[in-house]
């Protein structure tokens, strides 16, 4: 009924509408006609260039061997009951296949199905997602004239979900070329096409609807989204413009019901184009390491470091021996330039970091308590480096235990052997320690807790009560509507806090 009462209204829409035209043309108004606005009209068509292009399309096809899991248990008897020995031979047989040739227990054949492209038609180079040929035993392409060949795993990148495939063709095959995805626009007609739901061959047309995309997949996240249709069988698929060049690679979309709701999200060629030439060089990718753990620079942090707006990298701590401690970088430095780039917000660091040169010599624009310093960093390798990144710890003389005292909600004390067995706080942890914080406080508002250490307030080392106490009257006499801690958990990892002091 809703579909009938929809229907009808558009009937009698179109209705009315015509009947406007037909009105303005008997009275003779042709200015009223000309100031109509047109509607947005797509693409007349898109045949020629999907015909040009579908030979250069290839379904991926994929098998592996799993292990079935036995769906029944074995069923326990007592030890020399006459059932032990019937049962023990029943599901013997039953793993062994006796039991029908799916029978539980025995390894099986499982296929899956997928997009992809080639790129180097002479050297039978073809572009997929790194999760359709995950774990794959076999991989075939098929082509669209119906041929299929073998294909090879030449490297993949499970952090940007690529793959570079190889075949060995008899004929040069149809290829197609990367386009600069840097200057797609929203609202840019593009064109999909690939294998959804084993369909191959199938062309979709949609717009692009963001860019810049952060789905929370990976580091390196940036991606295009469309309204073209993708489905399941679409992953490591084209995402053409208008002029037939990739600037994108389908690999995911957001669907609560499996199927197209038209969100969709491509990896950008700009993205791809320098992981598939380093698979395509050395198997593998090699890309460039700081060494750093970052955190968002948000409005209050921000403020709280007189900062004239949020950009840059917050760093939150600072890998020992690596290449941003080799050049002195510091926590609570903000980057907010690298290799002569301004660095817009936290996550686009890694990106810019990955894609520059191992060994490279970069300039890294910091801002350290309001100064902006430059410094200069040869980087590292992100693959060689160490997969927890930690910071180097302090051992400072400790002071003489002092009164608890208390500020901005949070009860304080100098760290001493009590506190540390209290909280199962590490030695290398060194500050002022958080022991109680009062409800609905500032400091609870960010989930600062019993346990904490405060290493800093405002950039500024702080060794006891009395120093974070200091600190705080001297953000207010400045003006300050937070102040700027440096937290360490008991486990000594570091994150960075702005807590209110107004009305303090």
């Amino acid at each position: 009924m809703a579909l009938m009462f929809a229907s009808k209204h558009i009937a009698r829409g179109a209705g009315a509408a015509l009947a406007a035209v037909v009105a303005l043309s008997l009275t003779g108004s042709p200015a009223a006609l000309a100031q109509t606005p047109s509607p947005v009209q797509g693409p007349a068509s898109v045949a020629d260039l999907a015909e040009k292009l579908a030979d250069a399309v290839v379904n991926i096809s994929t098998s592996q061997t799993v292990k079935a899991q036995r769906s029944i248990p074995l069923p326990q008897v007592p030890e020399g009951s006459p059932f032990q020995e019937f049962f023990e031979e029943f599901f013997n047989r039953q793993q062994q296949g006796e039991g029908g040739e799916d029978g539980d227990g025995q390894p099986r054949r499982v296929q899956s199905l997928g997009s992809g492209f080639v790129i180097d038609g002479k050297e039978g180079i073809i572009i997929t997602n790194n999760h359709v040929i995950e774990g794959a035993d076999e991989i075939t392409a098929n082509f669209n004239d119906g041929t299929k060949l073998k294909a090879e795993l030449i490297g993949k990148d499970e952090k940007t979900d690529l793959a570079v495939l190889k075949v060995t063709p008899e004929k040069e095959l149809t290829s197609v070329s990367f386009g600069d995805s840097d200057k797609i626009r929203v609202g840019d007609w593009v064109m999909a096409i690939g294998n959804p739901f084993g369909l191959g061959g199938t062309v979709t047309v949609g717009i692009v609807s963001a860019r810049n995309r952060d789905i929370n997949s990976g580091p390196y996240d940036n991606f295009i989204q469309t309204d073209a249709s993708i489905n399941r069988g679409n992953s490591g698929g084209p995402l053409f413009d208008m002029n037939g060049n990739v600037i994108g690679i389908n690999t995911a979309i957001i669907s609560p019901s499996g199927g197209s709701i038209g969100i969709g999200f491509a990896i950008p060629a700009k993205t791809a184009t320098s992981v598939i030439a380093q698979l395509r060089e050395f198997g593998e990718t090699r890309r460039g390491w700081l060494g750093v753990r970052i955190q968002e620079v948000t409005d209050e942090i921000a403020e709280s470091l007189g900062m004239d707006k949020a950009i840059g990298a917050l760093v939150a701590g600072v890998t020992e021996d690596g290449p941003a401690a080799k050049a002195e970088i510091l926590p609570g430095d903000v980057i907010v330039e690298f290799d002569g780039k301004e660095v817009p917000s936290m996550r686009d660091l890694p990106r810019m970091v990955a894609d520059t040169e191992i060994g490279k010599a970069v300039d890294v624009t910091v801002l350290r308590k309001g100064e902006r310093v430059k410094l200069q960093v040869t980087l590292g390798r992100l693959e060689e480096a160490e997969a927890s990144e930690g910071e180097g710890t302090e051992t400072p003389a400790k002071p003489a235990p002092e009164a608890v005292s208390e500020v901005l909600g949070m009860k304080l004390a100098t760290l001493d052997d009590a506190l540390r067995q209290k909280f199962q706080i590490d030695a290398g942890v060194e500050g002022v320690a958080v022991t109680e914080v009062t409800a609905g406080s500032a400091a609870e508002e960010k989930r600062v807790q019993a346990g904490d250490t405060i290493k800093e307030v405002a950039q500024e080392p702080v060794k006891t009560p009395q120093d974070v106490i200091a600190q705080i009257e001297k953000l207010k006499k400045d003006g300050r509507k937070s102040a700027l801690l440096l937290l360490a958990n008991p486990t000594g990892e570091l994150r960075f806090v702005p807590v209110r002091i107004e009305d303090q």
